[in-house]
């Protein structure tokens, strides 16, 4: 009983990022020239989403300041 229930989870979070990565590719996010810290996390926030971009969602990361080496 456990092993199916775990089994329809990871089926379940595998579609939900699956149409997440189809909806970032109908975006276009994955063939932009600028690709930089905003674009990645874009793409993975919009990946996260995965079917709530179908119903209205559209994240994304419009700054990303990363810390700088010492």
């Amino acid at each position: 009983m456990v092993g199916s229930r775990s089994r329809i989870i990871s089926i379940v979070v595998l579609v939900w990022l699956l149409i997440g990565i189809l909806a970032a590719g109908q975006r276009g996010y994955y063939t932009e020239r600028d690709q930089n810290c905003a674009t990645l996390g874009t793409i993975a926030v919009t990946i996260i989403a995965g079917p709530l971009n179908y119903v209205g969602a559209n994240p994304k990361v419009d700054d990303c300041d990363l810390p700088q080496p010492s």
